[in-house]
């Protein structure tokens, strides 16, 4: 009896390690890492952070919205509960020092009233080991509130296998849809917002849907096509939202820029009509006193030069003499 029981401890044992772990988010290894955990609405119960090894799960730390968290050795002072800005649904998880040790599947399982259990995977993976160059395909640029589709149907044409979509970000990505077409199932997304998208077998073409877009989601969209063959495909679109309190600033700022430079160029006319004004001033005022300067240039030479002639034939000519004229009045004798 013990002895089947060995064989059937070995025979789970190499099924596990036959296993891949299905990944609902993979995560570059950093010194500071920070698993996500967001669960959908409802009422935590109870939260439990665990390591996924080859044969079992190891607890790592526990949260109750009572009693309290408790972090399990040998993790005491490694990791820590930490609260997110992005919402009270986040349970995440960080690290002091991470290191390759840290490197492996992590587990967060949560009981949700009235939903029941919760779990999401996240695999860290070493940094060298993350790959996210992707060539870019499409670009869409939105509004915030609109229902976005993505869309794409494959070149090849053996029939598809398998189609997934990812949001592919500098540090993680996060599977958004996994459609196993081989088997007719898809696998439940654990994404932080609704997606929608079809999986179906004999599908040619595959889609997402995300109603009312906000600026958090912006970034890169991938669809991965594989084929019974062998083939692959890929599809990366980028997503923009724009913001709306941003774009109206930036319309201010450019009102306010459009103007400053209109009155700088008003200024800048003025000063330069206000010099030339003063030049063409100066430039009467410098002509109207040179005829003057002239004249009583002339006058002055008419009273006091004299000249006097003498052709070379000797031939006689009249003499004339500048001299002043004076009062031949007779003197009166006493």
């Amino acid at each position: 009896m013990d002895y089947f029981t060995f064989l059937v401890a070995l025979l789970h044992v190499h099924k596990a390690l036959g296993e891949e772990i299905f990944w609902n988010t993979r995560v570059k290894l950093a010194e500071t890492l920070t698993l996500e955990c967001q669960y959908p609405l409802g009422t935590l119960v109870q939260m439990e952070w665990f390591k996924i090894n080859a044969t079992e799960k190891e607890s790592i730390a526990i949260f109750h919205p009572t009693f309290g968290s408790e972090i399990r050795e040998p993790y005491v002072g490694r990791v820590y509960f930490l609260k997110s800005t992005s919402g009270p649904n986040d349970m995440m998880l960080a690290f002091h020092n991470a290191s390759e040790a840290d490197v492996g599947s992590y587990s967060c399982l949560l009981e949700i009233f009235p939903y029941g259990s919760w779990e999401k995977v996240i695999q860290v993976v070493p940094s060298d080991s993350f790959e996210i160059a992707v060539p870019l395909n499409s670009h869409v640029v939105s509004e915030p509130g609109e229902n976005i589709t993505f869309m794409y149907e494959p070149q090849m044409k053996g029939p598809l296998q398998q189609v997934t979509w990812e949001k592919v970000q500098s540090h993680q990505i996060d599977l958004l849809i996994s459609c196993n077409l081989s088997q007719g199932r898809s696998f439940p997304s654990r994404f932080r917002r609704q997606i929608l998208s079809n999986c179906s077998q004999g599908m040619r073409r595959s889609f997402i849907l995300m109603p009312h877009v906000v600026a958090s989601d912006s970034g890169l969209y991938r669809c991965c096509f594989k084929a019974s063959t062998g083939e692959n495909e890929t599809f990366v679109v980028r997503l923009t939202v724009t913001d709306g309190k941003n774009d109206n600033q930036y319309v201010l700022w450019m009102v306010v820029g459009a103007v400053l430079s209109l009155l700088f160029v008003i200024l800048i006319a003025a000063v330069i009509v206000i010099l030339y004004n003063r030049k063409r001033r100066r430039q009467k005022s410098v002509q109207g006193k040179e005829p003057q300067a002239t004249q009583n240039k002339a006058s002055n030479n008419y009273r006091t030069s004299f000249s006097i002639s003498q052709p070379s034939d000797g031939a006689g000519e009249d003499i004339y003499v500048n001299y002043p004229t004076f009062s031949r009045r007779p003197k009166t004798r006493a």
